[in-house]
């Protein structure tokens, strides 16, 4: 769907992803999703209100995958 979207769970990404790595995969996802690269300024607080949250669901879910094996894909 998003192709600029990379994998942000190790090993598919050398270390931890950073916060700035996890704003901009859900500022990616908002964009493509609402088809808007930038809201109109009556969109601006819902727009940016959905970044915050995916950002935040994105830190919880990495937190709490378990990637097994140093080659793993996918695993869990």
């Amino acid at each position: 769907m998003c192709r600029s979207i990379k994998t942000l769970r190790p090993p598919v990404l050398a270390g931890e992803a950073t916060d700035e790595d996890i704003r901009a995969a859900a500022l990616q996802y908002v964009r493509k999703v609402s088809g808007f690269r930038a809201p109109a300024a009556h969109n601006r607080v819902v727009f940016d209100r959905a970044v915050d949250e995916i950002a935040r669901a994105t830190q919880e879910l990495l937190a709490g995958l378990e990637v097994r094996g140093a080659g793993a894909r996918g695993a869990g």
